[in-house]
């Protein structure tokens, strides 16, 4: 189960225009019916001139650091990011999803992103060409 905000939503109603025709919201090109390569999107951010300055992985750091620094249960945060837990025996026994908990943070983050628009944050149109 992934909780989404109201931004992400948005964003996957604007994607299903695009990619609707598929099962897949974000599909290879070669083959619909699979998945998009897991490099897709550091090949993206590389021709967007990010080559060596950020990644798709540094956002999922970002997000934990902000959460983390605005006092977030880390509990939750980590079953965000589906970490696995490194403690064996709480392994076994806690299985908590902390879905409400879950879907305050993610809301709090999409807002925060938006309140960073205007700064060094640009919104993205998909519709975009070139």
């Amino acid at each position: 189960l992934v909780p989404l905000s109201r931004q992400a939503l948005a964003v996957l109603d604007e994607l299903r225009q695009l990619t609707g025709h598929c099962e897949l919201l974000f599909p290879s090109e070669r083959k619909l019916t699979n998945p998009m390569s897991e490099n897709t999107l550091s090949y993206a951010m590389g021709r967007m001139g990010y080559k060596g300055i950020a990644t798709p992985h540094g956002f999922r750091a970002l997000a934990s650091t902000t959460l983390n620094e605005e006092g977030f249960d880390s509990d939750v945060i980590e079953r965000q990011l589906a970490h696995a837990e490194r403690n064996k025996v709480r392994a076994a026994y806690h299985r908590a999803e902390y879905l409400d908990d879950r879907r305050k943070l993610l809301q709090w983050l999409a807002d925060f992103y938006d309140s960073q628009r205007g700064s060094n944050v640009l919104p993205v149109s998909f519709n975009r060409v070139g």
